[in-house]
């Protein structure tokens, strides 16, 4: 069986190196690591990896950058990717998951707990999506949205939307459960694969970037105070 293979953008070696034990130990993911943000954009085109785990602070192009030119690419736009950084600020939570992050670790960090996460990461991208995706209706139709889920096609007002990855499972999960309340607690079980509490952040900013891209469609998402959210016909 073929390794998952990740690819740690980092340009700290002792950090890097200790990503790098920590994820090999099991023996059924390769890391590859690249100290700078255009040697990571340089890879990534040669070799899209399973996985990118990227730190913000790097040298000639920054880890905002690098996500938003990975979300850009046709090829790339649905490879996860992990921001792990320092930077710990609310805002800078909110323009990594803006830019197309699937998760945000700040330094210092857990190894138990980047390993778990990575590990959610991957289920999301291979048998732990197939029941929700098998589960899902194959094809919605409103008023001003039109998804296939089959063919990963998202029409607005039609006109085709791009959605990152973790935006079209999130609007699968909503449609899947449409007119019915769900928490944000359950959308990071279903839809980002974690098995425990973690911050909520992430919901709220994905929920606000699909809507964006949804136009008229976008009051079809409602947030329910205190609860969740509901996705209505």
């Amino acid at each position: 069986m073929a390794r998952t293979r990740a690819l740690v953008v980092e340009d700290e070696p002792d950090i890097a190196g200790l990503i790098k034990h920590a994820l090999e130990r099991g023996g059924d993911i390769q890391v590859e690591i690249a100290a700078a943000g255009d040697l990571a954009l340089k890879s990534v085109a040669e070799a899209p990896p399973d996985l990118v785990i990227l730190d913000l602070n790097l040298p000639v192009v920054n880890g905002f950058e690098v996500c938003r030119i990975l979300r850009m690419r046709p090829d790339t736009q649905r490879i996860p990717i992990i921001i792990l950084t320092a930077r710990s600020s609310e805002s800078d939570r909110v323009v990594g998951l803006e830019s197309g992050a699937d998760d945000y670790i700040t330094k210092p960090f857990s190894m138990r707990e980047l390993t778990a996460r990575v590990q959610a990461v991957l289920r999301r991208g291979s048998g732990g999506s197939a029941a929700a995706a098998a589960a899902a209706p194959m094809l919605y139709r409103g008023q001003n949205l039109v998804v296939d889920f089959e063919a990963i096609s998202v029409m607005v007002d039609g006109r085709s939307a791009r959605l990152t990855r973790r935006e079209f499972e999130l609007l699968q999960f909503l449609v899947q459960n449409r007119n019915r309340v769900v928490s944000r607690n359950r959308l990071l079980e279903r839809v980002w694969g974690y098995e425990r509490d973690v911050e909520t952040r992430s919901v709220d900013v994905h929920v606000g970037r699909l809507r964006a891209k949804l136009g008229a469609s976008a009051r079809q998402i409602e947030t329910v105070v205190g609860l969740g959210y509901r996705f209505v016909d």
